[in-house]
């Protein structure tokens, strides 16, 4: 498949203001409402050579949800949607890694939601490794993946007198991750 460097090899963190997981879900079945978390992280451990056994780790606190309309974020916090007083962590941890076109992957993980865990694949584009003004080492990875909400008990809604219900049981998830290296090699710092 692709020519990997050894020297994407190790951890990756992301940076949480190059980093965006955000999501749209219809509203009133006319319109898209979108948001974002702000508060997130995500830990990348790469193998080049045997992406199969590199992991994901992503930790996002339910509270940090922004859709920019307050009203409507303490509702998406409230027990009605994700309760974060109970559940203040939405997780996600890969169990397999599989490279399925170049530069393009299958992660596969346990995405947890509220009390909820399920099983979800996540195809993950990973955009290339640049080194930026500051020192750093880069690497970009985007995607996208719709969900059911109910699955994850996100149940409330509420029926339209013109059909339909307020908020779509579909919610599409989407993400571009910029992850900076940790501990770089010292041939890299050169």
């Amino acid at each position: 498949m692709s020519d990997y460097d050894p020297s994407w090899d190790g951890e990756w963190v992301a940076d949480p203001g190059h980093t965006t997981i955000g999501f749209t879900a219809r509203h009133a079945m006319v319109a898209k409402v979108g948001g974002a978390f702000d508060d997130i992280e995500v830990t990348i451990n790469a193998n080049a050579s045997a992406p199969e056994q590199s992991t994901v780790v992503v930790r996002i606190a339910a509270a940090s949800i922004n859709t920019r309309n307050a009203q409507r974020d303490e509702h998406l916090r409230s027990p009605d949607f994700l309760d974060v007083e109970q559940f203040p962590y939405i997780t996600f941890t890969s169990t397999s890694i599989e490279e399925v076109d170049d530069m393009a992957f299958m992660v596969t993980g346990e995405l947890t939601i509220r009390d909820v865990t399920k099983t979800v694949v996540v195809p993950v584009d990973f955009t290339g490794v640049a080194h930026d003004p500051f020192g750093q080492t880069r690497a970009g990875f985007e995607g996208k993946r719709r969900l059911n909400r109910r699955d994850f008990g996100l149940e409330w809604n509420v029926p339209l007198d013109t059909g339909g219900v307020l908020v779509s049981e579909k919610v599409e998830l989407s993400f571009e991750i910029s992850a900076i290296k940790s501990n770089p090699s010292p041939a890299e710092d050169q």
